[in-house]
C-alpha cells in the first residue's frame, strides 16, 4: 500500500487508475508500465510467452507500492483475450487505461509473404485490438477512459521487409479514429502514439546484423539525436492518458525526435 507521504509525491490523476498494457514483460511496454505503477496506478502486466519477464516486471511494479495483475494471453486466440479480460473484471471490476501495444509479424519483402504471415500479424495488430477494446469499453463507462495504441514509422513510409506490420499499422492507426468518433460521447479518448526508432530488442530483431550501421545513419538523421527510448514513448502514454489530455481524442502523436521531419538533402545526408 502507499504510504501517505508516497502519495503526496504522485499525480493525483492516477492514484487507484487500472492499466492494461499489452506485450508489457519488455521494451516499450515494460517502461509505460513502471511510469503508470511510479505515478499510482494499478497495472495488469500481460505476456504472450515469457512469464519470468513477466512476472520480473510486475515485482518492480509492485515495488513501487501498487498493485500488478499478470495475465497471460495469445492475442490470436479470442478466448485467451476474453479470460484476460475476466480476470480484469473479477479482480478489478474496471478499467481506465488500455494501451494496445504488442505486435508480432514476419519480416518479409511483399514477394515472400505468405498467407500466414498477414492473418497473423492482422490478428495481433489489428483484430485483437478490436476485440480487447469491446472488452474493455464496459469496463470503462463513466471513468473517461483512455484507449492507446502504438505505431510506427511503418505506417507511413516504405521501409524494407516492412510491408505486413506497416500495413497492419496502417489499418490500427484508422481504426483508432473510428474509434474516437464513437466512444466520444462515452467519455473515452482514442489516440495513437507513433515511435520512431526505438532501441528495443525488436529493432536489433529487424536490423539484425546491421544494427550498429542502423542505429548510427538513423541517429545522424535525428535531429534530436539519439534513438527513441521506451521510457519516451511511456511519458507519452501519461500525457495522453491524463485528465490534462482529457480533449485530445483521434491523434496521432509521433515520438521520434524529429526524424521524419528532414528527407534526403543532394548531398544524401
Amino acid at each position: 500500500m502507499l504510504s501517505e507521504r508516497d502519495v503526496g509525491t504522485l499525480s493525483a490523476s492516477f492514484i487507484g487508475k487500472k492499466v492494461l498494457i499489452t506485450g508489457s514483460s519488455r521494451g516499450i511496454g515494460r517502461a509505460t508500465a513502471l511510469a503508470f505503477a511510479k505515478e499510482g496506478a494499478d497495472v495488469a502486466i500481460h505476456y504472450r510467452r515469457d512469464a519470468d519477464a513477466a512476472q520480473a516486471t510486475a515485482n518492480e511494479v509492485r515495488a513501487l507500492g501498487v498493485e500488478a495483475l499478470v495475465c497471460k494471453a495469445e492475442l490470436e486466440s479470442p478466448a485467451e483475450i476474453d479470460a484476460m479480460f475476466d480476470e480484469i473484471t473479477d479482480t478489478w471490476g474496471a478499467l481506465d487505461v488500455l494501451m494496445a501495444n504488442a505486435a508480432a509479424t514476419a519480416f518479409k519483402p511483399v514477394m515472400e509473404t505468405k498467407d500466414y504471415h498477414i492473418d497473423r500479424t492482422y490478428q495481433v495488430v489489428v483484430k485483437s485490438v478490436l476485440h480487447a477494446v469491446q472488452r474493455a469499453v464496459p469496463l470503462m463507462e463513466g471513468r473517461a477512459g483512455r484507449i492507446l495504441t502504438v505505431s510506427s514509422l511503418g505506417s507511413q513510409f516504405a521501409l524494407p521487409n516492412y510491408s505486413t506490420i506497416g500495413s497492419a499499422k496502417s489499418a490500427l492507426e484508422s481504426l483508432t479514429r473510428y474509434l474516437a468518433a464513437e466512444l466520444g460521447p462515452k467519455g473515452i479518448t482514442a489516440n495513437v502514439i507513433s515511435p520512431g526508432v526505438v532501441e528495443t530488442d525488436s529493432v536489433r530483431f529487424y536490423a539484425k546484423d546491421t544494427f550498429d550501421t542502423f542505429k548510427a545513419n538513423v541517429i545522424g538523421r535525428t535531429p534530436l539525436g539519439r534513438l527513441t527510448q521506451p521510457e519516451d514513448v511511456a511519458h507519452v502514454a501519461l500525457f495522453l492518458a491524463a485528465e490534462a489530455a482529457g480533449f485530445i481524442t483521434g491523434q496521432v502523436l509521433g515520438v521520434d525526435g524529429g526524424l521524419t521531419l528532414i528527407a534526403y538533402g543532394p548531398d544524401g545526408r
